[in-house]
């Protein structure tokens, strides 16, 4: 059973990282976003959505994969799959 135990062990490093990672893309997006952008789609304004990333970015270094963590990781996932597309539309215009 302790190479089950530490395949697990090694299964949650690697989503741990790959959270952390996404989260810091996320913080780095909505950083390099106007401000104007997030209330133009009808979205929390950038500051709040930056202070969520922020804290969720935090949680999940901290605390890694469980409850917490996991809140954390669905803060990401909603700005990276609700709200990053209509920022990024809004500010590259039209598609035609």
């Amino acid at each position: 059973m302790p190479a089950v135990d530490s395949l697990t062990a090694l299964i949650l490093l690697v989503l741990r990282f790959v959270a952390l990672a996404g989260a810091a893309y996320a913080v780095f997006h909505a950083v390099r976003q106007r401000t104007d952008a997030f209330t133009a789609v009808d979205k929390l304004t950038k500051p709040v959505w930056v202070g969520i990333l922020v804290v969720a970015l935090l949680v999940i270094f901290a605390f890694g994969i469980n409850f917490i963590g996991i809140i954390g990781i669905v803060a990401v996932c909603v700005y990276l799959v609700d709200v990053r597309p209509k920022v990024d539309g809004i500010q590259r215009g039209p598609r035609w």
